[in-house]
């Protein structure tokens, strides 16, 4: 099989490209280029320079000759509410003519709710442009928190013990690793299953931040607290502008955190059985993270990010 890959050489499309290669698979890798691509085309995967999130390449021809493709979108930060709709478009522009016959999409939790919930708007734009390809099978990949997100506190914890964020202390959420994500969109592709519109929610266990900062405490051998920031707080929100990003950005965070905290956005297994991952939060904790958190422990200047000002005393 043929398959085009969008996002190439980043922590999904690259894994994900070494495991169709390691299948017998031909590969399409679309990058904008660099030692990432290069290194990818040195285990036979065919390059090809573009970039659906800025529009750069002849994007038309990217699809010309593959049987099946992943898409992906880079959240543009500076302009979150614009981007995914742009970049969806792009991607049933150069879809609309091509050969493919099925597509497995990067999408999010919450993308099956309308409304103004923050970041996972953009993913509810992203389906319902998609959809619009009638002549192709699309597998929606509904991801779950990435476990790799939770390495934005292992300064925090070993500065001051402790972990800052918007989430309720005691709210269940579900969490995947990315190279899952990258082995079950592997696994769609390859498996195709005839059906014209497949949802799969993607996630490990569903874990609490009090209990991921009880599972980090037991790794590493000492006590984690978890902080709950209360959005509605002006001060803070005067100190994340002030020093950490913009007005937009805060509100942005804030619909997200909301949403969740709610229960508006959460996975409903209506669709499908969650497919079981592969990595536990367990084994994330201690096989990525640790590592990383005693790399934090012997640096001594490490940058005060929002999470480290949010999370001391």
């Amino acid at each position: 099989m043929r398959i085009a890959v969008v996002g190439a050489t980043g922590r999904i499309g690259a894994q994900l490209t070494r495991n169709l290669l390691g299948a017998g698979h031909q590969v399409k890798a679309l990058s904008r280029g660099g030692p990432a691509l290069q290194a990818l085309v040195e285990i036979g995967a065919e390059p090809f320079l573009g970039s659906f999130d800025t529009g750069a390449g002849e994007l038309g021809k990217f699809f010309a000759d593959a049987d099946a493709a992943f898409l992906m979108v880079k959240t543009d930060w500076n302009n979150i509410e614009g981007h995914y709709p742009a970049v969806a478009q792009r991607f049933v522009d150069a879809l609309s003519n091509s050969p493919v016959k099925l597509a497995v999409s990067l999408s999010a939790m919450g993308s099956d709710v309308k409304g103004k919930t923050g970041h996972f708007e953009c993913f509810y734009h992203l389906d319902e442009k998609l959809n619009e390809l009638d002549n192709i099978d699309l597998v929606h990949l509904r991801a779950a928190w990435f476990m790799e997100n939770a390495l934005a506190w292992t300064a925090p914890v070993a500065t001051y013990g402790r972990i800052a964020w918007s989430c309720k202390p005691d709210l269940k959420m579900p969490w995947v690793a990315t190279d899952d994500i990258a082995w079950l969109a592997a696994r769609e592709l390859i498996n195709p299953t005839g059906r014209h519109r497949v949802i799969r929610e993607v996630g490990s266990e569903d874990i609490s931040m009090n209990e991921l900062a009880a599972l980090i405490g037991k790794e590493i051998s000492r006590p984690v607290e978890y902080r709950y920031i209360e959005r509605t707080r002006k001060d803070v929100e005067a100190e994340f502008v002030k020093r950490f990003g913009t007005s937009e950005l805060w509100h942005d965070d804030t619909l997200t955190a909301d949403a969740l905290n709610d229960g508006l956005i959460r996975f409903h297994g209506d669709h499908e059985v969650r497919p079981p991952m592969p990595t536990t939060m367990e084994t994330f904790i201690r096989e990525v993270w640790k590592p990383r958190y005693l790399e934090a422990v012997a640096d001594e200047h490490e940058p005060e990010t929002f999470q480290m000002w949010s999370a001391r005393g």
